[in-house]
């Protein structure tokens, strides 16, 4: 019985440490990702926060997010909304807007795939 408990313990400290690790990783990718989108960071800070996490990993990753925590919240926050912004431009771009889906409509009907009201329905939706 004692070797069983001792057998799932080891398999949850196991899985416990693989959580820690992944999360660890992800952390370390952010705190990067955030180091080379902030433009405002010299090209020499940037070094040394590399070099400090390279060396003393788990301290300075715990300072920069402490330190720089908000910025990095504020940097992802307006990066997403720029690729938001673009996203939206390009779907506006690529389905013409109302006049091009009323024109899709108005195809439709013209080859008798709709009815007139259904094309009055899709109109209304399409400007409204």
């Amino acid at each position: 019985m004692l070797s069983f408990l001792s057998n799932v313990w080891d398999f949850v400290w196991m899985f416990f440490t693989i959580f820690v690790f992944f999360a660890w990783l992800m952390a370390l990718f952010t705190i990067i990702t955030d180091l080379f989108r902030d433009r405002e960071l010299s090209g020499l800070a940037k070094a040394i926060w590399l070099l400090f996490l390279i060396f003393v990993p788990f301290l300075t990753a715990l300072v920069y997010l402490i330190a720089r925590g908000r910025g990095m919240a504020e940097r992802a926050s307006s990066q997403m909304q720029a690729q938001k912004a673009a996203t939206d431009d390009y779907i506006r771009s690529v389905s013409g807007g109302a006049a091009g889906e009323i024109a899709q409509a108005k195809a439709l009907l013209d080859a008798g795939t709709i009815t007139a009201q259904e094309f009055d329905a899709l109109k209304a939706k399409s400007l409204g």
